[in-house]
């Protein structure tokens, strides 16, 4: 299986830092987002090969994937085995890339990897969210095999006067993931059959509270209809709407993942919150993070 993953946006929110550094090569502790996501696509046995998708004036991205033997070299000759580490294993990941020459929204950039994934199942990952445990995309690859193959997406509750900020699914409880059969349907673990995606509903009209998080498993037919997929809101190529298309022919299901299990890195406030919370956990981190904030005289609201 392959997992794609956009990465062809502007990064408009952080200019004028994207101006020279795409948003996907930003740090996350010592490593770049994409980095994470990468690492995560391929967390699941079975998933070969990560296809990010991005335009040609990045080419910061392939840089970054590609082995960099003078420099491995010379940090091993100052004794640096651990930062030479860290850059060769960056260098062998196996990663390749695909172009989106026009920016024409995300089920386009999805469509521009359609001849990587051969007429397969495929993961979709978006650049911009950090997961940690990397364990979402082997929970719905696992509902897919108890479904026979559907498409399935994450989703998360929200409080319902957010509701409008999202996509929200419509549909009725399926089911659970093993040892989650407790949870109730709005709880980690609870799997739906999906019946209909609503974008950005008002309150009164949300079919339910769970939003569609950035990590996708999806069908063959998904991507087919991706093809002739008409612009949709905003005048771009939506995979929602590709994805809604789909639910006439096949089913699709969500499982329900916990709000806090990803760091939303797409925003200036989101990667900065990013940074301190993970910093905070990480034992490589956690001490010398502390004592600069006390330095500061703590962190203040």
């Amino acid at each position: 299986m392959k997992a794609i993953i956009p990465a062809a946006g502007l990064g408009t929110r952080f200019l004028p830092s994207t101006k020279c550094t795409p948003k996907e090569m930003l740090p996350v502790l010592d490593k770049p987002v994409i980095q994470y996501v990468v690492e995560e696509a391929l967390e699941p046995e079975g998933v070969d090969d990560a296809i990010i998708v991005t335009s040609p004036g990045k080419p910061e991205l392939l840089s970054y994937f590609q082995p960099d033997r003078s420099l491995e070299g010379l940090l091993r000759e100052r004794g640096k085995a651990a930062y030479a580490d860290a850059v060769a294993e960056a260098g062998s990941m196996p990663v390749d890339f695909r172009y989106q020459y026009e920016p024409r929204g995300l089920g386009h950039a999805i469509r521009s990897a359609a001849d990587a994934v051969a007429g397969e199942s495929f993961l979709v990952l978006l650049g911009d969210y950090v997961v940690p445990a990397r364990d979402i995309c082997t929970k719905m690859m696992e509902v897919s095999a108890a479904h026979a193959g559907a498409s399935v997406i994450a989703v998360a509750p929200c409080a319902p006067e957010e509701v409008s900020r999202y996509g929200v699914i419509a549909g009725e409880r399926a089911g659970s993931l093993p040892g989650c059969e407790d949870a109730a349907d709005d709880e980690p673990g609870a799997v739906w059959r999906i019946s209909g995606l609503v974008e950005k509903p008002s309150a009164e009209d949300a079919p339910s509270n769970l939003y569609i998080v950035g990590r996708y498993l999806l069908s063959p037919l998904v991507m087919d209809l991706l093809g002739d997929q008409e612009p949709g809101k905003g005048g771009e190529v939506q995979l929602t709407d590709a994805m809604a298309r789909s639910l006439e022919r096949e089913a699709m299901y969500a499982v329900v993942i916990d709000p806090l299990s990803g760091y939303d890195t797409g925003t200036p406030s989101g990667w900065i919150a990013t940074n301190a919370l993970m910093a905070a956990e990480d034992p490589r981190f956690a001490a010398a993070f502390w004592e600069a904030v006390d330095e500061r005289g703590g962190l203040k609201r």
